[in-house]
């Protein structure tokens, strides 16, 4: 079984995020897959919108941080790494067509990335969403964080940044991190993915296209500066001990360093 599904049904593209075993966390092969894959379905004139969810009743619980050790160890590994989830994102956030992500379950992290990435957000009502970085000692990317702070605001993202916290789906719609609740959210997002279709493909991408760019404005940010904050992070004996208590099942005892 491929670790990303695709099924295309009446010009809507199901994307399933496919490791239920693992609570559909991403391997480093899948961001660069999820990249890829958008491009394809961005370019695929028989596909009018697109929806992104998870296999076994969980969206995504983040990055594998089991694969840390091998694939993001150090500054040129976090570096390549942080590339490739970028990428993913960007491509979503660039795909001309509707994009709706569904829900369920866990949402953490890497997951939460992809679906900030996403035009909508389509929530079942016992999700569980956050952004635990600092549970590891990584600076959140600048793009990620951008899309959040788009989405919920200034003291709303210092919240989901600084805290580390899950919120529930009511908490997180208050936020506007997401946009619909239900018991229901993949058959409310394929009603709403049908609408959209219906409608002037040229008429969405295009307003797609300029409210993305409205809401990724980087304004007076140092971005040479962010990136080394970020690499200081990647390198800091913070990190590898969050990565070692992480395997080890215990909670990090991090020095600031």
């Amino acid at each position: 079984m491929p670790d990303i599904d695709v099924a295309i049904e009446d010009r809507l593209a199901i994307v399933t995020l496919n490791r239920p075993a693992e609570r559909n966390a991403m391997t480093l092969a899948m961001w660069r897959d999820i990249a890829d894959i958008f491009t394809r379905l961005g370019n695929d004139p028989d596909v009018r919108g697109i929806i992104l969810t998870g296999a076994g009743k969980n969206f995504s619980v983040g990055a594998d941080v089991s694969e840390f050790g091998k694939v993001r160890s150090d500054i040129a590994e976090s570096k390549a790494y942080e590339v490739a989830v970028d990428a993913s994102s960007e491509a979503i956030a660039n795909t001309p067509k509707v994009v709706i992500a569904v829900l369920e379950g866990y949402c953490l992290g890497g997951g939460c990335h992809l679906s900030m990435a996403c035009d909508f957000r389509y929530a079942h009502s016992a999700i569980s969403i956050g952004i635990p970085a600092a549970k590891l000692s990584i600076v959140y990317g600048v793009r990620s964080t951008q899309r959040l702070f788009s989405l919920v605001g200034l003291t709303n993202a210092k919240r989901v940044l600084f805290s580390a916290d899950r919120f529930d789906a009511n908490s997180a719609a208050r936020m506007g991190l997401v946009d619909h609740v239900s018991d229901d959210p993949l058959a409310a997002a394929k009603d709403f993915a049908k609408q959209v279709a219906a409608l002037a493909p040229l008429s969405v991408a295009g307003a797609k296209r300029i409210l993305t760019g409205l809401a990724m404005g980087q304004g007076a940010l140092d971005l040479a500066g962010a990136d080394a904050i970020i690499d200081d992070a990647s390198d800091s004996d913070d990190y590898r001990e969050g990565r070692q208590a992480f395997a080890e099942k215990r909670p990090p005892a991090f020095r600031g360093r």
